[in-house]
């Protein structure tokens, strides 16, 4: 029956279009669905069509008062379209009903910032020029992209340069002011840098950077590689010594002494689910990341054949309640 179908978030993180229209069938016979509509706003966020996510959230809330995801996903469509205020009071409804739910205070922190940048703009063009507000950048994900958002009203095309390496984003604006503002980010993983884009919008520049797997960042940025190895230079040695030694094997020595390293508890388990993972089949590793994805981070499995037919259920610890949000 048309009830009983499910569009878990994994799915629609998968192929959003598609996404989108399975679920335009499923509404078109089942119209007042309040969970498929706060699903199929998620597709539309997906894919920035901001206003009809809004408005497919919007009617969610409505059918549903009590859905606290509704709240959420209109909270996030207004602060893409710029609407702050709408987008705080939203949110701030949706974490009464689910204050658990750690993504609402982020979205709230991120209007209120917003809001706060936007006012002070305001008042810098009724007044005498002043010196020039620090620019702002925020991120967020999606299972298989990183978005990178400047805050930046009115930047002209010709004014920005944006450039994608590995694990490397590198961007600069000429200001209104002279001055140069410049965002360089060691990334915390690879991004495929001939799929990442940028577009320039009327209050912001948005960055967006494929995933070279759909793993969840922890963080935007990590150590550099270069700092990583700059020990090994041979400075200590005259450019005259006739002695060479092979770096190679010096660096390989030491991966296999950290391989090597006796860890314990939390750190041991992490690094044998990293082993497996690194030394893993394809088929290994999308059932790694299926599991973990579509189970909210409490299942952990390497079975395909098993993973790869079903939605794998949540199943945290017996001392533990899960709260979809």
């Amino acid at each position: 029956m048309a009830c009983e179908r499910s569009f878990p978030d994994s799915f629609i993180d998968a192929d959003p279009q598609k996404a989108l229209e399975e679920l335009n069938g499923a509404l078109g016979e089942s119209s007042n669905n309040a969970e498929w509509l706060c699903q199929r706003s998620y597709a539309h966020i997906l894919l920035e069509n901001y206003t009809r996510a809004a408005e497919d959230s919007k009617k969610a809330q409505q059918l549903q008062p009590g859905l606290a995801l509704a709240f959420l996903r209109t909270g996030i469509a207004e602060y893409h379209l710029n609407n702050f205020t709408s987008a705080h009071e939203a949110l701030l409804e949706g974490q009464k009903l689910e204050g658990s739910n750690d993504l609402f205070q982020t979205w709230i922190n991120r209007c209120e910032e917003a809001k706060q940048t936007e006012q002070a703009q305001n008042a810098a063009t009724n007044t005498q020029p002043a010196a020039p507000l620090p620019v702002k950048h925020d991120w967020y994900q999606t299972e298989s992209q990183v978005i990178v958002t400047i805050m930046l009203k009115g930047a002209n095309n010709e004014d920005v340069r944006v450039s994608f390496e590995e694990k490397e984003l590198s961007a600069s604006v000429k200001l209104a002011s002279g001055e140069d503002y410049c965002l360089k980010l060691c990334l915390l993983h690879a991004v495929v840098p001939e799929q990442c884009t940028y577009r320039i919008l009327s209050t912001k520049i948005e960055i967006k950077m494929k995933k070279t797997e759909g793993i969840r960042w922890e963080k935007l940025e990590g150590e550099g590689t270069l700092p990583n190895i700059k020990h090994f230079i041979p400075s200590q040695y005259p450019s005259s010594c006739h002695y060479t030694r092979n770096w190679d094997k010096v660096v390989g020595d030491i991966k296999e002494e950290e391989k090597n390293e006796k860890l314990e508890g939390d750190a041991a388990l992490n690094k044998l689910f990293q082993q497996i993972y690194s030394d893993g089949s394809d088929e290994v590793k999308r059932a790694m990341n299926k599991s973990f994805m579509e189970s909210g981070g409490t299942v952990l499995s390497t079975n395909w054949t098993d993973v790869g037919k079903r939605t794998v259920d949540m199943s945290p610890p017996d001392d533990v309640e899960f709260k979809k949000f």
